[in-house]
């Protein structure tokens, strides 16, 4: 009986990918503006796949929620859109009118982070007085 000899290629193409992506919302739940709780309900209620909405647990998606991160994995053959969640996190700031202080930055390749907008300036007219 031959035993098959895989090679390191083969063992790639065997072993699954997940694209992992995150929402880090640190700076808004410190001050108590946002539930990160009710962020991922919002977003496992609205993720598309296929043009479908609830099909999160056919395709293997997993929402992870930590104190305030939320980590997206999606099976990298899934094709699955870093956009979306951009989309779905400005419309969840614009539902809970949230969306005049914070804003959605990317941070790096695969993470986006909640930040609030940044007003300098707004003490000039005073001090010329």
């Amino acid at each position: 009986m031959i035993i098959p000899f895989h090679t390191a290629s083969q063992q790639a193409k065997s072993k699954k990918s997940v694209v992992k992506f995150v929402i880090d919302c640190t700076q808004p739940v410190d001050d108590k503006v946002l539930d990160v709780a009710l962020f991922e309900k919002y977003l496992h209620d609205r993720i598309k796949i296929d043009g479908k909405t609830g099909a999160l647990a056919a395709n293997s998606v997993v929402i992870q929620r930590d104190r305030t991160k939320l980590t997206i994995a999606s099976p990298a053959e899934l094709g699955f859109s870093k956009r979306q969640l951009k989309y779905l996190s400005k419309r969840y700031l614009k539902k809970q009118q949230l969306r005049d202080y914070l804003r959605v930055v990317a941070a790096s390749k695969s993470t986006y982070e909640l930040r609030y907008f940044s007003i300098a300036g707004g003490d000039e007219d005073a001090d010329e007085e």
